[in-house]
């Protein structure tokens, strides 16, 4: 995977979670690469960056803010949120923008 994401032309959507976690790990990793894996193939669906430190920052970038809402309805993702505030985290965020414009450089 690639560490940025290589988005379209704005606009398109951002979706930005944050995490404080708790000291349960038991089945956190083996959750999360398998989101990862199937949000790829989730109509919409652009592109995914993430940090983690003392705070852990996911942020997925999507087509529409429909996409969107069609992935918080995927029945694998609601398992994993639920699995997210019942264990893994001592706190979460989830920020939903249009982002409007985009600038950088890559080099080869």
């Amino acid at each position: 995977m690639r560490k940025i994401a290589n988005t379209p032309d704005p606009p398109y959507y951002a979706v930005i979670f944050t995490a404080d976690r708790t000291d349960i790990s038991a089945g956190y990793e083996e959750m999360a690469r398998d989101m990862v894996e199937l949000v790829q193939e989730h109509p919409g669906f652009l592109g995914v960056e993430s940090a983690e430190g003392a705070t852990g920052i996911l942020v997925s970038y999507w087509d529409s803010l429909e996409s969107i809402r069609s992935w918080q309805m995927n029945d694998r993702h609601q398992v994993a949120r639920k699995r997210g505030v019942s264990e893994w985290y001592n706190a979460c965020r989830t920020r939903i923008c249009k982002v409007e414009r985009e600038y950088g450089f890559q080099r080869d």
